[in-house]
C-alpha cells in the first residue's frame, strides 16, 4: 500500500469515526428520551463506549501513535458490538441507522488496524537494554 492510499485511508477512518461518534451519542439521547425498553443500561453504556473510542481512534490516528493500530483495532470490535446491541430493535429506524454507521466505522477501524503496524512507528524513548534489566 502506498503512502497516499494510507494516508486516504485514514481520513477515510477519521470521518466515519467522527460520524459515529456523533450517531452514538445522539441515538444514546434518543434512547434516553424514548424511555422504557430503550432504557437498557448495557446498550446505553456500549454507545457510549463506542463514541469515546471512535474519538480516540480519531485523536491516535492524528498524533501518528504507534498504538493508533491496537486502538482502530479495539474500535472495530467495540463498534461491532455496539451495531449487534443496536440491531436487536430492528423495527427502529434510528437504532438500524446507528448500527449501519457503527458496521460501516468497524469496517474503517479494522482495516485502520490491519495496516497501519509498519507505517506508523515512534522512536523508543526507552531503550530495550533499560527495559530488559529491570
Amino acid at each position: 500500500m502506498t503512502t497516499e492510499n494510507i494516508l486516504a485511508q485514514m481520513e477515510a477512518c477519521k470521518e466515519i469515526s467522527i460520524e459515529c461518534q456523533t450517531t452514538c451519542i445522539e441515538t444514546l439521547q434518543y434512547c434516553k428520551n424514548q424511555g422504557s425498553q430503550y432504557l437498557d443500561m448495557t446498550m446505553m453504556s456500549m454507545m457510549r463506549d463506542c463514541a469515546e473510542m471512535c474519538m480516540m481512534c480519531v485523536n491516535m490516528i492524528n498524533d501518528g501513535s504507534e498504538f493508533m493500530g491496537n486502538t482502530c483495532s479495539l474500535c472495530a470490535q467495540i463498534c461491532d458490538r455496539t451495531a449487534m446491541a443496536c440491531e436487536q430493535m430492528s423495527d427502529d429506524a434510528t437504532m438500524m441507522r446507528c448500527a449501519a454507521i457503527c458496521r460501516k466505522c468497524a469496517e474503517h477501524c479494522n482495516a485502520m488496524g490491519l495496516n497501519s503496524a509498519s507505517y506508523f512507528r515512534r522512536s523508543s524513548l526507552v531503550s530495550e537494554d533499560l527495559l530488559l534489566s529491570r
